[in-house]
């Protein structure tokens, strides 16, 4: 008979690690339960101990032949004792029974955990200091001596011991050498110690001395750290302790050339990535020996580098408050030196550590000292933050500076120096919207869905077109470069901040000193508003120009900002600006020699958008007028503004080829020149004839003589009249700079006159005088020195002439 089959159904391979995995998620956790319980068991014992061992460290010692009883269980105990049938006993056995009542159940546990506790009870006994003080007696102390332990409970022993107080050596060197601290502290570095006093020369001789021997102790640690940064990463907070030098002769320059030592080696040493601390797991995981070296290393620099700012900035602080230390080796005279220097080394590390940790801290920092009253330390923080957003090419460390500078403008109401709100030229948003990206010229990569990939290819297909997206993924990240729209987000930002601080100062102050520099920054950045705010914009600014209130600076700035709008997005609208080419036309004769120049820059950069650049909108008349003006103003500026004028009328002319009549002297219509009217469509000036061009083709500068002889023959672009290359192909605005003269030279460099002195005499020349001639005759012929007597009587006033012989 064949064997009954097993009807249980074998458990397939899934089935068994499903239960597998189950099995050994319960045994996790009845281990897990286990270990809490313990660790419940032992904090309570624990705890029972320390309660036990504080009564007995409160209570008074006892001696040693006596075991504590309390009065109520003696009492107890005899009269039990009393009641006992004594024929039953034996003397051990009342013994035994006494002390057997007599125990302190207190120090009992449980049954099943006596072993465990017993040992707990023996262990945190030992932890017990053996020395205590009894009593504020000084002069006595309780010896705890080891307990006895019996069946039932430990039995604690300590006796009285008389000591005498006196100072360990430790502590006696400690404030030996804090005297002696204290002593040359006081001394100031002037005197030695049981020496006579030096002499200021031999003071200077031994500061210089000390000075060296710091300088080199500087360079062997910074050389260290330089040459092997991985491993001699310790040296860097040998440095930084020079910071705290005590010697009063030379510790403001110690501290001087420590800060700037440890900036440049940080600058030298920090990766050109940020630092983020490990988690909990990448600490615990196993990794090789180089990389737990570059972390150990990496931590450390971190750690340093916040150190060193911390400082820096508690420099800073101690100058602003006015706080002495409490060593007196640096008198508060001597923290203003100390803590420029420390802002020249926030202000380095500001510009190249960009990229690093803790830069937000540096920004916060420096932003308060950019309005400090302090002119050297204002002016050199304003310069690192223009610097740092002319450096910046993506955009985040500029928006950070600009949230971090809005923030201090609003906490102040707006009551800074104009150089704050300037630095927010150099901001880089508009090149950085205008170039492209390098990754954004590359063919962007399409992914494919998921149902795609499911219909038009193979199984083996889909794996490599699986990779390959992978590894593009990991290529893209791997180059660093962050992508247009994340960089266009940032500059969208970072305008948004910008034109909130203009838009708030136009509103709310005005007549304030900052409104030059918010008109400046609108002309720079007019272009990047938004249409909604072109009309509001533009009605604040010409109330601004009609109020009366405004310099000729800012007027040319609002001017720039109107036409700066209407040249870019603006050129949808349909606006006529009349009144803002009546107010430039008029201002136009103000600008002089003795003006500032700056302000013909300002009056190039609105003529392109006026003229040229909405040449279709301009009539005949209004250019003629100005191109009239501009070869008069041409007359009395500096030769670089002649420059840029006459580039500026050339420009017009070839914008506006009718113009060329104004070369001729015959009359085109009805009507006399008015040249003081202010209103360029009604001044005639087709009237008139471009006289000056003849003037200016005799100026000292060369470059104004080859302009004028140009446009004086109708600014043709062949021909032998022409400009050379490089005057054609340069902008108005770039003659100007490339030919200033702000370093009061000639631009190009004038050649000098010719020397007219005569050196030698020639044989045919001849004098009016017959006597003088004669006596010159008898002198060349006889080839001596004669000497040549003109007497009173002669016409001449001369007396004695000698002259040499000729050869």
């Amino acid at each position: 008979m064949a064997p009954s089959r097993n009807k249980k159904r074998r458990p397939s391979f899934r089935r068994l690690l499903k239960t597998s995995g189950t099995k050994l998620d319960n045994k996790l956790k009845n281990r897990q339960m286990k270990r809490t319980n313990c660790d419940k068991k032992q904090r309570k014992e624990h705890k029972r101990m320390r309660q036990a061992l504080k009564g007995v460290a409160m209570a008074a010692p006892r001696p040693l032949d006596v075991t504590a009883k309390r009065p109520e269980e003696e009492e107890d105990d005899e009269h039990f004792l009393e009641t006992l049938p004594t024929d039953m006993m034996d003397d051990s056995d009342l013994q035994q029974m006494a002390s057997f009542l007599s125990r302190d159940l207190s120090s009992c546990g449980p049954v099943h955990g006596a072993k465990k506790r017993k040992s707990e009870v023996v262990r945190g006994y030992e932890k017990i200091p053996r020395k205590m003080a009894a009593a504020p007696d000084e002069e006595k102390e309780v010896l705890h001596l080891l307990p006895i332990k019996d069946k039932t409970r430990l039995i604690p022993q300590s006796v009285h011991r008389v000591v005498t107080k006196q100072l360990d050596e430790d502590e006696e060197e400690e404030e030996e050498e804090e005297e002696e601290a204290t002593q040359e502290a006081e001394m100031g570095g002037s005197e030695l110690v049981n020496g006579p006093p030096l002499t200021p020369a031999q003071q200077r001789e031994v500061r210089m001395c000390k000075i060296k021997d710091r300088k080199l102790t500087i360079a062997r640690l910074a050389s260290c750290v330089i040459a092997n940064p991985v491993n001699n990463i310790k040296c860097v907070k040998q440095l930084r302790g020079m910071l705290m030098e005590a010697d009063p002769s030379v510790a403001v320059t110690v501290r001087k050339l420590a800060m700037g030592s440890l900036m440049e080696i940080f600058k030298d040493i920090a990766p050109t990535y940020k630092i983020r601390p490990l988690t909990a797991a990448e600490k615990a995981a196993k990794v090789k020996k180089e990389t737990q070296q570059l972390r150990e290393f990496e931590e450390g620099l971190l750690s340093q580098y916040k150190l060193y700012l911390e400082d820096l900035e508690q420099i800073i602080k101690d100058w602003k408050h006015e706080k002495s230390k409490r060593s007196r080796a640096v008198s508060l005279d001597s923290y203003g030196g100390l803590a420029q220097v420390a802002v020249r080394c926030l202000c380095e590390l500001l510009q190249a550590m960009a990229h690093f940790n803790f830069h937000n801290n540096i920004l916060v920092a420096l932003a308060p000292l950019t309005n400090d009253p302090v002119r050297t330390v204002s002016d050199m923080c304003c310069h690192a933050f223009a610097q740092l957003f002319r450096q910046d090419r993506v955009g985040g460390a500029s928006l950070a500076a600009v949230r971090v500078i809005s923030g201090l403008l609003k906490s102040l109401n707006y009551n800074v120096r104009p150089q704050v709100l300037q630095t927010l030229l150099s901001v880089r948003i508009q090149e950085a919207l205008v170039k492209k990206d390098v990754k954004d010229l590359t063919p962007a990569v399409k992914l494919m869905r998921h149902k795609d990939k499911q219909k038009n290819l193979s199984r083996m297909q889909r794996k490599w077109k699986k990779a390959e997206e992978k590894l593009s993924q990991e290529l893209l990240e791997a180059e660093a470069s962050d992508s247009k729209d994340k960089k266009m987000k940032t500059h969208t930002e970072t305008l948004n901040i910008v034109f909130l601080i203009y838009f708030r100062i136009l509103k709310k102050a005005h007549k304030s000193a900052l409104l030059p520099a918010v008109l400046e920054g609108l002309a720079n950045f007019a272009h990047l508003i938004n249409l909604e705010f072109f009309d509001d914009l533009l009605n604040v600014l010409q109330s601004l120009i009609q109020s009366g209130d405004l310099t000729n600076r800012e007027r040319l700035h609002c001017i720039q900002t109107v036409f700066t709008i209407l040249s870019g997005q603006g050129d949808a609208l349909n606006i006529d600006p009349l009144n803002f080419y009546s107010e430039l036309y008029a201002m136009l004769p103000q600008l002089h020699a003795g003006a500032p120049n700056d302000d013909v820059m300002i009056v190039l950069r609105c003529l392109d958008g006026m003229l040229i650049r909405r040449r279709k909108q301009v009539s005949l008349q209004r250019a003629m007028a100005f191109i009239k003006r501009l070869s008069a103003l041409s007359l009395h500026v500096l030769s670089h503004g002649s420059v840029g004028l006459l580039a500026a009328a050339r420009a017009a002319l070839h914008s506006f080829p009718r113009c060329d009549f104004l070369l001729d002297n015959e009359v085109q219509g009805s009507g006399v020149y008015l040249a003081e009217l202010s209103q360029p469509e009604h001044c005639n000036a087709h009237n008139t004839a471009l006289w000056e061009l003849h003037a200016l083709q005799r100026h000292f500068h060369p470059v104004v003589r080859q302009l004028a002889a140009h446009l004086s023959v109708g600014a043709p672009s062949e021909g032998a009249s022409a400009l050379p290359l490089e005057l054609s192909r340069r902008s108005p605005v770039q003659l100007f700079e490339d030919y200033d003269v702000k370093d009061m030279t000639f631009n190009p460099p004038v050649a000098p006159p010719r020397h007219k002195k005569k050196e030698v005499f020639r044989a045919d020349w001849s004098l009016l005088d017959g006597d003088l001639q004669r006596l010159v005759d008898d002198a060349l012929s006889a080839r001596q020195e004669a000497e040549l007597d003109f007497m009173p009587s002669h016409k001449y006033s001369c007396t004695h002439v000698k002259m040499s012989k000729m050869t």
